[in-house]
Order: structure tokens, then sequence, then C-alpha cells
């Protein structure tokens, strides 16, 4: 038998590195980060434990790129639904109703990812990262962005702003209210993306601020 070639080679690895992320999201959205241990991910993925270590340094760094995986392929979905839109603005309010949905959909996860973001380890800059980096720079740059350099990082942080607002424990924001005020800060109509039923108390709040174009 020949050797594999370095391109199978290499897409194996992509495709165990790919279900050791899908066992994370899975495993903590069903049973929380600490009830989650390694072996258990390795297992529901069917790899080796030491895979695990080998891809990634360490628990809260595999969380963190599960998540932004699981963000990223979210968000690429509703950017690329049906039917495709190319107007910036649409696509920016897809992108807002993306995150804020993950919010809802999977609380425990969302919460345990904040959390983690805000330990000791930071924010994790992994090639997971990096994909849903680039595809809200680029949501950013087809609204209008004078300065993608400096609207990218503002739109995620109000992003991670409203998914803590609606995961606060306590106190949680209702996401139509937020959804509200980020179309009020980009000038969006109620009427894009997917709108939720009804609308926020005080109305839609059209004519924010947009970037400058």
């Amino acid at each position: 038998m020949s050797p594999r070639s370095a391109s199978v080679n290499e897409e194996l690895r992509r495709r165990s590195r790919e279900r050791l992320l899908q066992a994370t999201v899975e495993l903590v959205a069903e049973r929380g980060y600490e009830a989650t241990t390694l072996a258990d991910i390795a297992d529901r993925a069917g790899s080796a434990r030491g895979l695990v270590s080998y891809y990634f340094p360490g628990k809260r760094q595999l969380l963190q790129s599960a998540v932004h995986r699981l963000m990223h392929l979210t968000l690429e979905a509703a950017l690329e639904r049906e039917p495709r839109s190319e107007d910036g603005r649409e696509r920016l309010a897809r992108a807002i109703d993306a995150i804020l949905g993950l919010a809802v959909e999977r609380p425990l996860l969302m919460r345990t990812h904040m959390a983690g973001i805000l330990q000791a380890e930071g924010f994790v800059q992994g090639p997971e990262q990096q994909r849903l980096a680039s595809l809200l720079r680029d949501t950013v740059d087809r609204y209008g962005s004078r300065d993608v350099d400096a609207d990218y990082p503002l739109l995620r942080a109000l992003l991670m702003g409203a998914v803590f607002a609606v995961l606060l424990p306590g106190a949680p924001m209702a996401p139509a209210r937020l959804r509200a005020e980020l179309f009020q800060r980009y000038g969006l109509d109620w009427e894009l993306g997917v709108p939720p039923d009804g609308e926020p108390s005080g109305g839609t709040h059209e004519g924010g601020q947009p970037f400058q174009r």
C-alpha cells in the first residue's frame, strides 16, 4: 500500500478537528462545561484522547474554538440563505439576527462561552475565530464602512454586549429590544433580516446613525 499524500493527511486532520469541535458543542450544550471532560469529547468524536491535546492546549481553548466555529457556520448560513442578497443592509440585519438567535437558542452554550472569554484564558484567536472575523468584516465592508478596521471591532463588541445582555442571569433583556437598538444604531428597517413576531415596546426606532459611507 502506497503512503497517503500530504493532501489526504491534511484532509483527515481537518475532519478529525471538525469532529472534536462538533462534539464539544454538543456535550457542553447537553451537560454544561464542568460536567464535560476531554475524554467525553474524544469519545463522542470517535477520536483518541491524545488528539484533543494535540489540537488544543486546554478545554477552554477547545470550547472557544468550537463556539466560534458554530457562530461562523450559523452566520454563513444566514448570509447565504435564499433568497440570496448582496444588499449590505440586509446582510448586516441577517448577521445581527443570527448572533442574537444563538443566544436565544443555545443559552447554556453561549453563557459558558462568554464566561470563558472573561476568564484568565482571554480571547482565543484560532482559525475558527479568524473565519468568523473574516465573515463579519466582509459584512461591515458590504454595509458601506469607510474604515472596516475600526467598524468591525465595534460591531463585534456590540454583538457580544447584546449576547451578554440576553443571557445575564437575573436581569436578562428581551432580544427584540436589543435588536431594535442595534437596528437603530445602524439605520436598519425592522423588516430586514428575520424580524421576530411583533415589535418591542417603543417601536422600531428607524433612522439611527449608520457608518459614514
